[in-house]
């Protein structure tokens, strides 16, 4: 059996050719990173399963008892800015074993809980930490292991999200009606963690990343103009995206239905759809152009959700859309983000550009359970609409923005042009679609 290999450019090292970009050893890390999302996502999109037993068991309203998946959600997003740069260095494994270690132990923890400051302690801090550990270490690995097939792998690999939530949330619901919702943590808990410990097995670095430039600094990234309309954007949008997962379900219990972990897992489910259909749509189209569309039908899926009042199959549709365009958007954004900032220390900059959603989701569904409090649930279905608006409108900012100009402090305006440090990467567009990256 003959063995390719090839002289790298990185150092002169012999490299195996199954190790290099595009190659099949980056399709494992993609179905590891499914497997790590599937784990993860699975339980943390599940918590509308058991937020009625959990509003419930403490007596509080829809806004505090939402804070459990806020802070989770706010913690995740945050802790990705730390273990994508983590993973940038030393590797995804390490990362998801701590993520294992500490989700298993989290909802273990929260089982045990009898006061809700606890248990948003014990949830939030075990689950969001679990949750950021697996995704944007992973997500960010396999960006470096693929050059023209990096669109689509990332739209499989982000794949697990939506089977996570297709199969988390009736499964959660059913254990919690037969077990009770500390029983059933248990049981999320232990089967979440030996997934991710499973899934590090096929964590491995990418090609030529212990040679890669650093991300760049946050400084520079918080002058760039894109990245400031980007954020603000995702901050907006994510406001009012985790409703569903929060409410569906007490919104069907309110009109005396049932069947809201259901809707919650087809908007799980027809994600998948969105994530590999558009992921792979968005190599032979304009990128962000669809970027956008997603954020209208978001918005669009909302106003089904308003008219729909207790018609299941109205509501039916509603989940399709909905998972649809919050599949696609899930699976550009990476995308997206390497398109307009290079791929070079991806993980770096989807860490810093993802607490935007931390923010986003730890205010907006507790504002949400107070305005359901206070009003009714069409009065918070509008202001998603509107959340959803504005995040439209920023991104067309951000997509008309220039790139910063301006060199970088180190280098001096004075000295001569051919003195200067040159680009050692930038995109071009590819002949096989999207975009390719050329090195010097």
């Amino acid at each position: 059996m003959v063995r390719w290999r090839t002289y790298s450019a990185y150092g002169g090292k012999v490299a195996d050719r199954s190790d290099r970009v595009d190659s099949a050893a980056g399709w494992l890390v993609v179905a590891a990173t499914a497997t790590a999302t599937f784990a993860v996502f699975g339980v943390t999109y599940s918590f509308g399963a058991v937020f009625t037993a959990i509003r419930e068991e403490f007596g509080v309203g829809k806004g505090q008892a939402a804070l459990f998946f806020s802070i989770t959600t706010f913690i995740y997003f945050v802790v990705g800015v730390f273990t994508g740069r983590l993973a940038d260095r030393y590797g995804p494994r390490p990362i998801l074993l701590t993520g294992a270690l500490s989700i298993g132990l989290g909802l273990f923890l929260t089982s045990l809980v009898n006061n809700i400051i606890l248990g948003y302690l014990t949830y939030g801090v075990g689950v969001g930490i679990g949750v950021g550990c697996a995704y944007v270490p992973m997500v960010a690995t396999v960006g470096g292991w693929f050059d023209k097939d990096r669109t689509k792998a990332m739209g499989v690999a982000v794949a697990g999200i939506g089977v996570g939530t297709l199969v988390g949330a009736p499964l959660a619901k059913q254990l919690v009606i037969s077990f009770g919702w500390r029983n059933a943590f248990v049981v999320l808990g232990v089967s979440s963690a030996a997934l991710l410990a499973l899934a590090s097995l096929g964590a491995r670095r990418p090609p030529g990343s212990g040679t890669q430039e650093p991300p760049p600094p946050l400084r520079l990234l918080l002058k760039d103009g894109r990245f400031i309309w980007l954020y603000a954007s995702m901050t907006f949008l994510s406001s009012g995206l985790f409703i569903p997962m929060v409410y569906l379900d007490d919104y069907l219990e309110s009109q005396s239905r049932t069947g809201g972990a259901l809707l919650i897992g087809i908007i799980g489910a027809t994600s998948v759809v969105g994530r590999l259909a558009l992921g792979a749509v968005a190599s032979k189209v304009d990128l962000m152009r669809l970027y956008q569309i997603c954020v209208v039908a978001l918005g669009a899926s909302y106003v089904i959700w308003m008219l729909a009042g207790a018609n299941y199959s109205a509501l039916v549709v509603f989940a399709i859309c909905m998972g649809t365009a919050y599949g696609g958007w899930i699976a550009l954004s990476p995308a997206v983000t390497a398109f307009l900032f290079g791929p070079v220390g991806l993980g770096g900059v989807l860490g810093a550009l993802y607490t935007s959603a931390g923010i986003g989701g730890l205010v907006g569904p507790p504002i949400i359970g107070v305005v359901i409090d206070a009003t009714n649930y069409e009065t918070a279905i509008g202001l998603a609409i509107a959340l959803s608006g504005v995040s439209l409108v920023l991104l067309i900012a951000a997509s008309r923005a220039a790139a910063p100009s301006t060199p970088p402090p180190s280098q001096s305006m004075d000295e001569p042009e051919e003195k200067r440090p040159q680009a050692s990467a930038w995109l071009v567009p590819s002949s096989q679609g999207g975009m390719s990256l050329i090195r010097r």
